[in-house]
């Protein structure tokens, strides 16, 4: 990765920080510690859907095996995914 890359993924993830402060919160909305956990995530693998869509849930699922710890963590402390859903999924690998 190019430190020029690296700087705009940083810029992305600060500005889907700052959007999604500004964005109304949903009552299915996730909180802004999994929002700024999982922003490179996020772009990473799912930022083909809108966030607070369903799609985003189901994407970050399905890409459940590539999602940083740092995100992980945020998600089972928001109740997100349970401990030991990230564990049955870790020993089925």
């Amino acid at each position: 990765m190019t430190p020029m890359s690296k700087s705009f993924r940083t810029a992305l993830a600060a500005a889907a920080a700052v959007l999604a402060i500004a964005v109304p919160q949903q009552a299915s909305a996730v909180s802004l510690g999994v929002k700024m956990a999982c922003a490179s995530d996020y772009y990473s693998y799912c930022s083909q859907h809108g966030l607070g869509t369903p799609g985003v849930r189901k994407c970050m699922r399905a890409n459940g095996h590539n999602l940083s710890n740092r995100c992980v963590t945020a998600l089972i402390k928001a109740g997100e995914v349970s401990k030991s859903e990230v564990e049955r999924r870790v020993a089925a690998r």
